[in-house]
């Protein structure tokens, strides 16, 4: 017998044993349908049984067959099997030996056939809508988790790096963990590379009013006359507020001021074993409500614009709801930044706020306590675990490699923690019961909210690939709160979309000013505009403009005087 009569005999012959294999797979699936009284063939009128495990069997092997099959005629099938390939912008496989060399080719094709049959066990589920999606979420964790790039032994850079540097990598790794295991925390970014006050929050002010949740921000104005209705500015408070004053040239305060705005900013303290009982309502009243009044005495008027991001933006739809209850006229302009106060669709975060863990954080820390910003840091990260957790994983403990010096990661390191109290009752209102939108369900601060009250024009961002805040719900708040609604969509994601400075002429976003059909129709009809949305918004804001005044020559009033130069202490205090 010749070679290749006895390569084609061998293919045959595996060939044979898979078809054998995948027989014996159908008989097991209908005799466990049988069994289970179920009838797995549809025509004889019975419910169809809810996996097929044999087809799901015969997707998972048919690369394997397909790259035997090759093997055997010195035609290894590397690279180019379109039911394996790898999806967009993954970068794990990108290394050329993946493709090139016929073991790592098999080990990336059945990783992500796997990978593939996981996800259509899933979505073949008989299970409610959000049950599938939570089981499609954890079945990611998974796929993500065991990929074969995670593990030193099977990931062909970190096999390389170890030879070139003679075990060096590996051991700079263990170290790396080590550290990292102290900290109870991944290390993303080299934390010697960034300095609240040195080269991050360096817009300049002064902090002129505290309390013991808030300091309360005003900038120093660049421009000889300033607007005379002033801008508040309400940050996410589970994140530090200088994600919006990132450093010189990529800040949107410092953009805010250039612009003639006279800009204030709340600067959230991390909760503390003193503020571990505050609740949603004190986060109101000592955050944006107090700082309303404080805005409107240092600037001698009635009413001031108002600026909310992420959650940010929620609380401050809260705190204009209560001032409509209670019929108090303080806001000229409202600005939601990727925003949610419709809690339909939350996206991927919200099938992590269920009934049963609400229930627990209720009873553990519903009437004080502390949410750590490494359980909020690593809950965000889940998200998008592959360039958040793992790569980091492979780069840090496995490659030995020093972390990068990035600002956006630093921002995202330095978690803020929350009182339990305040989180139990944003969960519930919000992610679990989607309260907000609906008139006089909530209570706050003594009040019935009926969100729709409060009537000011709105300046509504979302962004088209936000994974925090999906931009149809953003949408949403358009029919929910504020008057003469503009709705503006930039590109990229939750945080990119946002900080996106003018001068980089980088992105772009979508104008339309028809709103009374849904998200798809306003999108279809939408025009793309290229370059930073902030533009945009400064020109929308000074439609509301009151006029022009002198800058003011010192920070504050003689009721509200200078605290301390920003960003202040409160920013700079780390919970992880």
């Amino acid at each position: 017998m010749d070679n290749s009569s006895s390569q084609g005999g061998s293919s045959d012959y595996l060939e044979s044993l898979m078809r054998v294999g995948e027989q014996a797979t159908k008989q097991f699936d209908e005799a466990l349908a049988a069994a289970m009284g179920i009838e797995s063939k549809p025509e004889q009128g019975g419910q169809k049984w809810p996996f097929s495990m044999a087809n799901l069997q015969g997707h998972y092997w048919s690369p394997v067959l397909e790259f035997w099959r090759g093997f055997f005629n010195d035609k290894p099938a590397v690279g180019g099997n379109g039911a394996a390939k790898t999806a967009r912008g993954d970068r794990r496989f990108n290394d050329d030996v993946w493709s090139h060399s016929p073991y790592y080719d098999l080990l990336r094709k059945s990783y992500l056939s796997s990978s593939r049959q996981l996800a259509e066990f899933v979505d073949q589920a008989q299970v409610d809508e959000r049950s599938r999606l939570q089981l499609r979420f954890y079945a990611r964790q998974f796929i993500d988790a065991m990929s074969p790039s995670n593990f030193p032994a099977t990931n062909p850079d970190v096999i390389r790096t170890a030879i070139r540097t003679r075990a060096g990598s590996l051991a700079s790794g263990m170290q790396n963990m080590i550290e990292d295991l102290q900290k109870g925390r991944i290390t993303r970014v080299d934390e010697t590379a960034f300095e609240v006050g040195r080269n991050l929050a360096v817009t300049p002010g002064t902090v002129i009013f505290e309390n013991e949740l808030i300091q309360l921000i005003q900038y120093t104005p660049e421009t000889g006359e300033v607007e005379k209705t002033p801008l508040l500015i309400v940050p996410p408070c589970i994140n530090k507020y200088y994600l919006l004053d990132l450093g010189a040239g990529n800040s949107f305060v410092e953009y805010a001021v250039a612009q003639g705005h006279q800009v204030f900013l709340i600067s959230w303290r991390s909760a503390v074993a003193e503020t571990q009982y505050l609740t949603w309502d004190d986060y109101l009243t000592l955050g944006p409500l107090k700082a309303i009044d404080v805005v409107r005495d240092i600037a001698n008027v009635d009413k001031i614009h108002a600026l909310g991001f992420c959650v940010g933006g929620t609380i401050l739809s809260c705190a204009a709801g209560v001032l409509a209850a209670r019929g108090e006229d303080k806001l000229t302009t409202m600005t939601l930044l990727t925003t949610m106060v419709d809690f339909a669709d939350t996206g991927e975060i919200g099938l992590l706020i269920d009934q049963p863990s609400v229930a627990l954080r209720e009873a553990t820390i519903g009437n004080g306590g502390i949410l750590p910003g490494k359980e909020l840091a690593f809950t965000f990260g889940t998200l998008r675990a592959n360039d958040l957790i793992w790569r980091y994983v492979v780069d840090s403990y496995m490659k030995g490699a020093p972390p990068e010096a990035f600002d956006l990661l630093y921002w995202d390191s330095d978690s803020v923690s929350l009182p339990g109290p305040m989180y139990c009752w944003y969960a519930r209102n919000t992610y679990l019961e989607n309260k907000l939108r609906e008139p006089g369900a909530t209570t706050q601060c003594g009040v019935s909210v009926d969100l729709s009250k409060a009537k000011v024009p709105l300046y509504l961002l979302a962004s088209r690939e936000d994974h925090i805040v999906p931009w149809q719900s953003a949408y949403l708040s358009k029919g929910l709160i504020g008057a003469d609604p503009r709705f503006v969509l930039a590109a990229s994601g939750h945080v990119a979309g946002v900080i996106n400075p003018p001068a980089r002429k980088k992105r772009s976003y979508w104008t339309h000013d028809d709103l009374s059909g849904d998200a798809i129709d306003w999108l279809e009809a939408a025009e793309e505009r290229p370059g930073s949305w902030w533009p945009d918004w400064d020109a929308w804001m000074k439609r509301y403009s009151s006029g022009t005044v002198a800058a003011p020559v010192r920070p504050g009033n003689d009721r509200y005087q200078a605290i301390e130069s920003a960003p202040g202490r409160y920013v700079k205090q780390k919970s992880n």
